[in-house]
C-alpha cells in the first residue's frame, strides 16, 4: 500500500475515537470480587474490568489510573481563529447583553452563545503567529415570549440584532429548560393523583423532557414539551418500568402544565426484577464466559502532539479539534502532508455531526410525538458527561474541556468532555506473494 493511502486509511481510526468517545453518557460499575478473580486482576478491578478490557500491566502490578487534573480555564486566550469562546469572552458576552434594551428589563435565556467563526477565505489565509480576525459570538436568546439572534463583536463591543421573519421555531434547549420540565408536572395536583393511582410513589418517581417537535396549529406559538414518567423502585434501568399511557404537556415559557393525558390506566407497570443492568447486581454465580485482557502497549507515548489547546498534529496530519454545545466536537481544517512534496494538503475544512434525528413512528397518542433531534433539540455537548480515564479513554489519552454558557450567560466547564488517542486500526487485509515458479522470493 502506498505511504499517503496507508495514511489516509490510518486518519479514520483517529478521528472515528473522538467522534464517539466524547458523548459517553454511562458508567460501567466494577465487577463483584469472583469476576475480578476471573479476569486476574484483582489489584486493578476498576479498569480492567471495564468495557474497554485493556490491561497495560502484568496483572500482580497495581496500577493507578492516571489523574486528569481540573482545568482553570479562567486565563485562556484563543490561538487559532476557530478557538472556541473562552470563559472571559463568555463573562464579556453576559455583560454586553445584560445591558442591552432587549434583555434589561424583562426576564431571558441565552440558548445558544458560540464563536461566529469566520469567512472561510480569512481561515485558510491565516498563519500562526498572524493577529486573529475579530472575535465574534453568535447568541440565540429567549426573550419577551420570542426568539432573538444576535452577533456579539467582542472587539467594538457592538451588539447586533438580526431579523429572523415570522418563522415558526424554537431554539435547542437549555440545561435549565430540561430540569424544569421534569418537575413541572408535580405542580400539578391531578398529576400527583394520577401517579399515586398508579401504585407509583412520588419519591420513586423519574421523569424525562421528550422531543419537542410540532404537532399542529395548537401548539403554535408555545414552546411546548412532552413529559413521561417511570418508576425507580428496586432499579437504576427505570425505562423498564414506564408508567406506559401518561404523557404531560409542559410550557418550557409559563413553566405550567398545559395538559394531561392518561390512556394507560389498564396498563401495568412492568417489574423490576431482572432489569438492572449493572454488572455488580448479576448473580455471582452465572456462567460467564470471561474475555482475557488485551494489552494495548505504547512504551514511548503517543504519536500525536496537540498544539495550542486545540491544534492535533498525528503522522503527517493535522487539524482543529473543538468541543461544541450543540455538535459535540468540531473537527476543522483537516490537511495532509504529501510524503513527495512536502506541501500540506487541504483535506476538509470543517466536520461535524449536524444531526441524529431518531423518530420512533409509533401512531399512538403516547408515541407519536417522539421524534428525537438528539444534537438540535439536547445538544450533544450540553448532554456530555466526564470520560473515565482507563474506562472510557486508554492510556496515554488528552483530555479537553468543553467551556459553554448557562441560561444566564455564566460560563461553565464541562470537564474531560472530549478525550484524543490513537486506536490500533486492525491488521491491513493485504499482502502479496510472488508465484514459485518465478524463482523470485517476495512475501509482503
Amino acid at each position: 500500500m502506498e505511504p499517503r493511502n496507508f495514511l489516509r486509511f490510518l486518519f479514520f481510526p483517529l478521528t472515528l475515537g473522538i467522534l464517539v468517545l466524547f458523548f459517553t453518557w454511562l458508567t460501567f460499575t466494577h465487577a463483584p470480587p469472583s469476576a475480578v478473580e476471573l479476569l486476574d486482576c484483582a489489584t486493578n478491578s476498576p479498569w480492567c474490568t471495564s468495557k474497554n478490557r485493556i490491561q497495560h500491566q502484568p496483572p500482580n502490578q497495581p496500577v493507578t489510573p492516571k489523574s486528569t487534573r481540573l482545568r482553570d480555564h479562567t486565563l485562556d486566550t484563543p490561538h487559532h481563529p476557530l478557538d472556541p469562546l473562552t470563559v472571559q469572552e463568555i463573562r464579556k458576552i453576559r455583560t454586553l447583553l445584560s445591558s442591552h434594551a432587549l434583555f434589561r428589563a424583562s426576564p431571558y435565556s441565552l440558548h445558544t452563545v458560540e464563536l461566529e467563526e469566520p469567512e472561510k477565505s480569512l481561515v485558510i489565509g491565516w498563519k500562526k503567529g498572524d493577529p486573529l480576525p475579530p472575535r465574534k459570538a453568535t447568541v440565540v436568546a429567549r426573550a419577551r415570549g420570542a426568539s432573538h439572534v444576535l452577533t456579539v463583536d467582542l472587539s467594538t463591543e457592538e451588539v447586533t440584532v438580526h431579523q429572523t421573519g415570522k418563522h415558526s421555531g424554537y431554539p435547542m434547549m437549555t440545561v435549565e429548560d430540561m430540569t424544569t420540565a421534569t418537575v413541572v408536572p408535580l405542580t400539578s395536583a391531578e398529576f400527583n393523583r394520577t401517579i399515586v393511582g398508579r401504585g407509583v410513589n412520588l419519591t420513586d418517581l423519574a421523569c424525562l423532557p421528550i422531543s419537542l417537535g410540532w404537532f399542529g396549529k395548537a401548539e403554535e406559538g408555545r414552546r411546548l414539551i412532552k413529559v413521561q414518567c417511570y418508576s425507580m423502585k428496586d432499579t437504576v434501568n427505570f425505562y423498564m418500568r414506564p408508567i406506559e399511557g401518561l404523557t404531560v404537556t409542559v410550557d418550557l415559557d409559563t413553566k405550567q402544565v398545559v395538559k394531561i393525558s392518561d390512556k394507560g390506566k389498564t396498563i401495568p407497570i412492568p417489574k423490576a426484577s431482572n432489569t438492572d443492568y449493572r454488572f455488580s447486581t448479576m448473580e455471582q454465580n452465572r456462567v460467564m464466559d470471561i474475555l482475557n485482557p488485551i494489552s494495548l502497549e505504547q512504551p514511548k507515548g503517543p504519536s500525536f502532539v496537540i498544539e495550542d489547546d486545540h491544534l492535533v498534529k498525528w503522522a503527517n496530519w493535522e487539524f482543529h479539534l473543538k468541543p461544541d454545545a450543540r455538535a459535540g466536537v468540531i473537527i476543522s481544517r483537516a490537511k495532509i502532508r504529501d510524503p513527495d512534496s512536502g506541501e500540506l494538503r487541504n483535506v476538509m475544512y470543517k466536520g461535524l455531526a449536524s444531526e441524529l434525528f431518531v423518530p420512533y413512528m409509533d401512531p399512538t397518542d403516547a408515541w407519536y410525538f417522539k421524534t428525537y433531534m438528539d444534537a438540535g433539540e439536547y445538544g450533544f455537548g450540553l448532554e456530555a458527561m466526564p470520560l473515565d480515564p482507563l474506562n472510557d479513554c486508554p492510556r496515554n489519552a488528552y483530555y479537553m474541556d468543553g467551556v459553554f454558557a448557562a441560561a444566564d450567560g455564566t460560563p461553565y466547564v464541562r470537564s474531560n468532555m472530549v478525550c484524543v488517542f490513537e486506536s490500533y486500526g486492525g491488521d491491513i487485509a493485504w499482502r502479496h506473494a510472488e508465484s514459485p515458479i518465478t524463482g523470485m522470493d517476495v512475501r509482503k
